[in-house]
């Protein structure tokens, strides 16, 4: 009878150099690790359409509260909004806080993800299996971004070109900003004479 003998692997041979110790690592593959970092971000993009509607109402709400954030005085109010802005964008877009949100109109997929911060698109080095250039283990924000889009009612905004990224509205709230903007476009619609 002849023997047969294991078959030895790279993996096995790594496995035994390695150092013993009482750690076990979870049965998770690197890719999957990595996987698991992006779940929140694919997911908001993969329900993009019922975020855009959910923030469409969020708007008109603080909207309405307008009269609130004035009184008040919106430079008083911009700590505690921009604290819970944080949080919450932080947690479903993995947002950086630029001051100058554009989820609506990216498929919400935030462009400032992008190693490179590319605002209009991606850089033209995308891989082919849609991954970034510069992180290759990192799905390209753009390709999610058109993924996005084409779920969104508006979903052609995504063509509109940005303007680049002014960095002094960093770590700004952008839902106030927005709002003070639609505010003061609805008080100029209403002094316009018939």
């Amino acid at each position: 009878m002849s023997e047969t003998k294991p078959i030895v692997t790279q993996a096995t041979l790594v496995k035994q150099a390695a150092p013993k110790s009482d750690y076990k690592p979870a049965d998770v593959s690197p890719q999957r690790r990595v996987q698991r970092k992006y779940t929140v971000r694919l997911w908001s993009i993969r329900h993009s359409r019922m975020l855009e509607w959910f923030y469409a109402r969020f708007a008109d709400a603080f909207l309405m509260l307008h009269p609130l954030w004035k009184g008040i005085g919106y430079s008083r109010v911009e700590a505690p909004v921009k604290f819970v802005e944080k949080q919450v964008k932080g947690f479903m877009f993995d947002c950086r806080m630029c001051g100058q949100c554009v989820l609506s109109s990216t498929g919400m997929s935030c462009p400032m993800n992008c190693p490179k911060q590319l605002r209009n698109g991606p850089c033209g080095g995308v891989r082919a299996n849609g991954n970034c250039e510069v992180e290759p283990d990192m799905p390209c924000v753009w390709v999610k971004a058109w993924e996005g889009s084409r779920n969104m009612a508006k979903g052609d905004a995504i063509l509109n070109v940005q303007k680049p990224v002014d960095q002094s509205l960093r770590e700004t709230s952008a839902w106030l900003r927005v709002t003070a903007q639609a505010a003061a476009a609805r008080e100029a619609a209403n002094k316009e004479p018939a």
